[in-house]
């Protein structure tokens, strides 16, 4: 069975991509089991520069196929923040717990029809041989006015579906990956894996 690498030390990411791609004929590794120790400069301008970034250094350490992403959240009344920045906004260290909270005190009287954000992912393939593959995917939704649901993990306590009546992390792991920006990501990207026939 081939090999594939998943440029992450994220393993919340890590469960989703499993269950998303468990049907492909490949061992998904993380770096960490793949024993790959990389300090990688993301230093693109967009979620989908900052995906292929890692999944080319990952590659050329590795010599083998590697899927990288970026994802965030942009919120439309601040201008698209935390955008590429999500992980780090308020600094890498800080819990989401605050940084959740910032975001709410931020669109404090912010009405519901200008509340609108979407989560992104961009997932990027490099292989050995040169070629690269880069996909995107989004959900849309609005910013809550407090944290619900302990199902999710980083912004989802605050990303609001309107039509679901909840925000994603009161979702069930299989109802979030039907819809979510990762899930959306991942089956373009596996559409492409099969439809080029590199696995």
């Amino acid at each position: 069975m081939k090999r594939m690498i998943f440029a992450t030390g994220n393993e919340n990411k890590m469960v989703e991509i499993r269950e998303i791609l468990g049907d492909l004929p490949l061992e998904i590794l993380s770096m960490k089991q793949a024993g790959i120790v990389a300090d990688i400069v993301e230093d693109g301008k967009t979620f989908e520069e900052n995906a292929l970034i890692k999944a080319r250094e990952v590659c050329k350490l590795a010599g083998e196929m590697v899927m990288a992403d970026d994802s965030g959240l942009e919120i439309d009344y601040l201008n698209g923040e935390p955008g590429i920045y999500s992980a780090r906004y308020m600094g890498e260290d800080t819990s989401y717990r605050i940084k959740n909270q910032n975001l709410i005190d931020r669109l404090q009287g912010v009405p519901d029809e200008q509340r609108t954000a979407r989560f992104v992912c961009a997932i990027a393939a490099a292989f050995p041989d040169g070629r690269e593959m880069v996909v995107r995917g989004t959900i849309e939704g609005r910013i809550g006015y407090e944290e619900r649901g302990e199902n999710g993990f980083g912004y989802d306590p605050i990303f609001y579906l309107p039509e679901r009546g909840m925000s994603t992390a009161e979702l069930s792991p299989k109802d979030k990956n039907s819809i979510s920006h990762r899930g959306n990501a991942l089956r373009k990207m596996k559409e492409l894996l099969e439809k080029e026939a590199v696995l």
